[in-house]
């Protein structure tokens, strides 16, 4: 279906939205941030605000979603030729480098801040994110299974367990800002010992 430039020109509005939403819920967290405010960095009114989010709540929502959208990127399909030591790696490279940043690390303190004074805001994020991720790794784990080259039981508990291989070790000191941002090098060698341990654990033998 063509879209039509007023679509489209709806689309970049709604986005640019997010953008200046976000930015106010960072600064100001959800209980002080305001609709006044984001449609005054908007350059708007707040009727035309409402008429893309019905309340802060919604438009809080639509935040915490896009924010999972990511995951779409990082747990693509396996490069062509790709062995399936180097699929888990590049995953875990890519995963490390998008969740233990300063930035990510900021929305997710005010996600799971607010998920306790609205559990719907927590379960739109777990949905949209860890349970979505999990998924999809589960996905590329059943087709490697399918190839030979694992012996797994259940995809999905195998993919909780490779993600939790990838990033507990540090995410905690990340999350408590008792540890910068991570090298290069830390992201590779935290990816490889992952890969190399879930391997130990479901590979199989040739």
């Amino acid at each position: 279906m063509r879209l039509t430039k007023t679509k489209l020109d709806r689309d970049a509005r709604r986005e640019l939205i997010l953008d200046v939403a976000q930015g106010v819920f960072l600064e100001e967290g959800f209980a002080n941030a305001s609709m006044s405010t984001i449609a005054a960095r908007l350059g708007g009114s707040k009727g035309t605000l409402y008429n893309y989010f019905k309340s802060k709540d919604e438009l809080f929502n639509a935040y915490v979603e896009r924010r999972c959208l990511w995951q779409d990127e990082v747990f693509g399909s396996p490069l062509a030729g790709e062995a399936p030591d180097e699929t888990l790696r590049r995953i875990g490279r890519a995963y490390l480098l998008r969740i233990l940043t300063d930035f990510n690390l900021r929305n997710f303190r005010l996600i799971a801040s607010e998920a306790e004074r609205s559990p719907d805001i927590g379960q739109t994020f777990y949905d949209a994110g860890p349970r979505k991720g999990a998924e999809r790794v589960a996905e590329l784990l059943s087709d490697m299974q399918a190839a030979g080259h694992l012996d797994l039981d259940d995809p999905l508990d195998a993919a909780h367990q490779f993600l939790g291989l990838v990033q507990n070790r540090l995410f905690k000191a990340r999350l408590c800002n008792a540890l910068p941002e991570l090298t290069q090098k830390q992201i590779e060698d935290e990816a490889t010992l992952a890969t190399r341990t879930f391997l130990r654990a479901f590979g199989t033998r040739t």
